[in-house]
């Protein structure tokens, strides 16, 4: 029989306060609650299915140090876990690391205080982990920074690549020793917070902490893993589709900013035995971003134009940001309030005017230094090219045909 795996990674339990409220009732950030939610839908599967054993990609939280109420809102949950007597590994990313790389001093406080089924992913080892459809093991790869692997001194004379070609070696050397120890008639995962070659990135990219480097998939498709779990990466993807073995980011559990906008957010389902693996990616109902831009420069009701753009998106629960070019002489039609009444729908919400340049109306060929048109045909084609003296512009051909007749009359 199968061993029934939850994966889930990226929890970054207490990010993003910005695009959220203190909720009234609670005194706590709506984003906090959000996570909270998020989280606990997780759990909700693992101990409704019920699963054999969690897997934590890494990045527990912002930083190794996070506020005791956002911890208690992550201690809340995989506490549940241990009460059903489900296995769990938490393995230990960039962000759950001190930046002086003295430990996962985030994490570690469930090894110390030798919480029930609750292994923490601090370095590179096998575990072992009877679950209750069998023995499984586990091979946990933490977020590996540069001093981990080498001292300062033997990267002093080396160019960039030479470092990285160093550490993938030392990485190889390490790894291997562990996959000698493997049993080969059990199941295996490898569970890892790193930055594969492969992956298309997300918010991660502007969160990092310290300096990692990429690690090849090919590193990763070994035979003798059964499922190649990862963290790090917010987006959900699958590096290896003809899943020999699945190599999987789950993505974060919730969207941390705009960059995610576009993301599905969720956990990975696995049904391991050797050989014999199949996954699923479940979405989770992560609060929606959204980002409305509208074009103003060129209507006569900037205000309406507005409005409709907003009536065409259901803003409801959302965390929105809308962005409107405008003319300068625009401005004063466009007034601030009547915008909040449009938007108040909207969890969160920002707004944000961008002034359209004269420098940035486009260039004509036509008119170039070496065009052959004659002043009338010329001033024409300025005119057919330019919104703000469309209305203006028989008149002011009419005047410039008078001019170049000769005629002195007024206009």
């Amino acid at each position: 029989m199968p061993i029934t795996v939850l994966h889930l990674s990226d929890i970054h339990m207490g990010s993003g306060f910005v695009h959220g409220q203190i909720n009234p009732e609670t005194g706590v950030n709506t984003r906090l609650e959000d996570f909270s939610r998020t989280l606990s839908l997780c759990i909700d599967r693992a101990l409704n299915q019920p699963v054999d054993l969690v897997i934590f990609g890494g990045d527990a939280f912002p930083d190794a140090t996070p506020a005791p109420y956002i911890q208690e809102a992550f201690a809340s949950q995989f506490r549940r876990l241990t009460d059903a007597g489900i296995p769990t590994v938490l393995l230990v990313g960039n962000h759950d690391q001190h930046s002086q790389g003295t430990g996962g001093a985030s994490l570690s406080i469930y090894r110390t205080l030798g919480v029930p089924g609750m292994i923490v992913g601090d370095r590179l080892t096998t575990h072992r982990i009877t679950t209750a459809h069998g023995p499984i093991q586990v091979i946990t790869l933490p977020w590996l920074n540069r001093s981990t692997l080498m001292a300062r001194h033997e990267t002093n004379a080396l160019s960039l690549s030479e470092i990285n070609e160093l550490l993938l070696s030392r990485l190889q050397i390490a790894l291997e020793s562990e996959i000698r120890s493997l049993d080969p008639e059990i199941p295996t995962i490898l569970l890892a917070h790193l930055m594969a070659d492969r992956a298309n990135l997300g918010a991660e990219r502007f969160l990092a902490v310290g300096k990692g480097f990429t690690v090849p998939v090919a590193f990763l498709a070994r035979p003798c893993f059964d499922y190649v779990a990862l963290g790090h990466v917010h987006k959900h993807q699958n590096l290896n589709p003809d899943n020999n073995p699945a190599i999987v980011y789950p993505g974060s559990i919730e969207r941390v900013d705009f960059s995610e906008e576009k993301e599905a957010k969720g956990y990975v389902m696995v049904e391991l035995a050797k050989h014999q693996t199949t996954w699923e990616f479940c979405p989770l109902p992560a609060r929606p971003f959204m980002t409305i831009e509208v074009d103003l420069s060129h209507t006569q009701d900037p205000l309406a134009t507005l409005q409709k753009a907003i009536q065409r998106h259901n803003i409801s629960g959302a965390v929105v940001r809308l962005i409107y070019r405008v003319e300068p002489e625009q401005l004063e039609s466009i007034p601030t309030n009547e915008l909040h009444n449009y938007l108040q729908a909207a969890h969160k919400y920002s707004m944000q005017a961008e002034l359209v340049s004269q420098l940035s109306i486009p260039r004509l060929p036509e008119l170039g230094v070496d065009s052959s048109l004659d002043p009338l045909s010329a001033l024409k084609t300025y005119l057919e090219h330019n919104q703000k003296l469309k209305t203006l512009a028989p008149q002011m051909l009419a005047a410039a045909e008078r001019l170049l007749s000769g005629g002195d009359e007024d206009f």
